[in-house]
């Protein structure tokens, strides 16, 4: 489970959490990043001798060569599988930045992708050892990151500087006026934040990096990560003579998942037709676990297709946190309703009342059956003015007057009444009434 690698394994009082692996939830349940113990599963060359079948994983091994139309595969070593049927899942590749790419080997040997657990690793022993990182991209992960590392940083000589290009954290997805608040949060984690600022080169010299940045200003530094995005993976594409989509990379993938007769597309590396909103690629844990269970059923014969909205999250440490669902892109136009938001309106008070963690697992089942806005409802709900502080609210993405996404800030275990919105699809005249749906008044 990829999410606890920016989030929770940071804020850890163990320092033996890199070996073990192990950390503690908001709500102060351990839990191991693992998604399932090593018991679970069957070695590859048992599989064929168990009595009611089983999952078996072969690592350390790459596949070079799909041959469809013989249902096998060839792997690095010349070995070949052969199939009934077969799921790719082989999510992406993080990107770097072309101006550190030119840079040499070593401000290479001095950049890390964010990605792997191995990863997280090596970052938590850097930050131990080294006075400052650059963290380049205002995303999920940069701005996870940055929010970790500030926190690490208060009681150590580190100093964490995070850059990108966007006006404010979160500026692709947030509205403007939020992002700019969640930038000034980010800052008061001990995050230095520059927004508006790109790297034009880098260079190692002095055993330092320093960053040549567009408006001359130059950093100096002893470790960068980017975190500036994903490359689907889909070196398979060609022998297997798959589709991609040239738009929103990945495989091109029916509503079914299915990317030819016997071949099926999840998580990151599938671009899938959604009955909804239209084409989408997604790369968030709970469209990994959701689409994975939906090409299962599939590959059985369910021909089910994909409507389940998948969620995404992200806290900026234990006090603020935010759930989205759908078209979540800052370039639609946005109504956001707000309200005070309570000691209980955080992540580390959602998780301590509901006992689970990652939050998605505990909602991917529940389905809203219908959404009535209740006469009499508190009416208080406003759009945000200057200034004030967003304790907890819903905003909404349009397009055509519709709504495509909702975010929910600091409001949690609401997502199947988010998904239903979504799913009807329909004008709303008052969307006020409609954030009422998510009990925002609540104390």
């Amino acid at each position: 489970m990829r999410p606890p690698l920016s989030k929770e394994l940071w804020f850890s009082d163990d320092s033996s959490v890199p070996e073990t692996l192990r950390f503690k939830q908001w709500n102060g349940k351990e839990r191991s990043i693992f998604f399932q113990p090593p018991s679970f599963y069957v070695s590859p060359q048992d599989l064929p001798f168990v009595e009611n079948g089983g999952v078996a994983v072969l690592t350390s091994r790459k596949v070079l060569h799909m041959d469809v139309r013989g249902n096998k595969v060839r792997l690095d070593n010349g070995s070949e599988i052969t199939y009934d049927k077969c799921l790719i899942a082989t999510g992406g590749t993080p990107r770097n930045l072309p101006a550190l790419e030119r840079a040499g080997e070593e401000v290479q040997k001095q950049t890390t992708l964010f990605r792997k657990i191995e990863d997280f690793k090596s970052l938590e022993k850097i930050s131990r050892n080294v006075q400052s990182i650059v963290i380049i991209g205002g995303g999920f992960l940069g701005s996870e990151l940055a929010c970790a590392l500030g926190r690490r940083a208060r009681n150590t000589e580190l100093e964490v500087i995070q850059i990108f290009p966007e006006k404010g954290n979160m500026g692709k997805i947030l509205p403007e006026y939020l992002s700019n608040w969640t930038t000034e949060k980010v800052r008061k984690e001990g995050v230095n934040v520059m927004p508006n600022t790109v790297v034009k080169s880098a260079k190692y010299q002095d055993k330092k990096v320093i960053l040549k940045l567009k408006d001359g200003q130059t950093i100096k530094t002893d470790h960068v990560v980017a975190a500036v995005g994903l490359e689907p993976s889909v070196e398979l594409a060609k022998s297997a003579r798959m589709e991609l989509d040239s738009d929103l990379g990945g495989f091109r993938v029916n509503a079914e998942l299915q990317a030819r007769s016997n071949i099926w597309v999840a998580g990151d590396a599938a671009c899938f037709y959604d009955l909804k909103l239209g084409r989408r690629r997604v790369e968030h844990h709970d469209h990994a676990v959701v689409s994975g269970r939906l090409a299962g059923e599939n590959m059985t014969g369910a021909a089910k297709p994909y409507w389940h909205q998948s969620m995404f999250w992200s806290d900026l440490g234990p006090d603020v946190g935010y759930e989205a669902i759908g078209i979540v892109d800052s370039s639609l136009p946005t109504v956001g309703v707000f309200a005070k938001g309570t000691a209980k309106d955080t992540p580390r008070a959602v998780t301590q009342e509901s006992g689970t963690g990652i939050r998605s697992e505990s909602e991917t089942e529940e389905v809203a059956t219908s959404v009535n806005v209740s006469a009499g409802a508190a009416s208080s709900a406003h759009p945000p003015q200057e200034g004030e502080d967003y304790g907890k609210g819903v905003i909404f993405y349009l397009r055509d007057k519709v709504i495509v996404g909702i975010l929910l800030w600091n409001i949690f275990n609401r997502m199947p009444i988010a998904r239903k919105v979504i799913k009807d699809g329909e004008e709303h005249d008052d969307l006020n009434e409609i954030a009422k749906l998510f009990n925002i008044h609540e104390d």
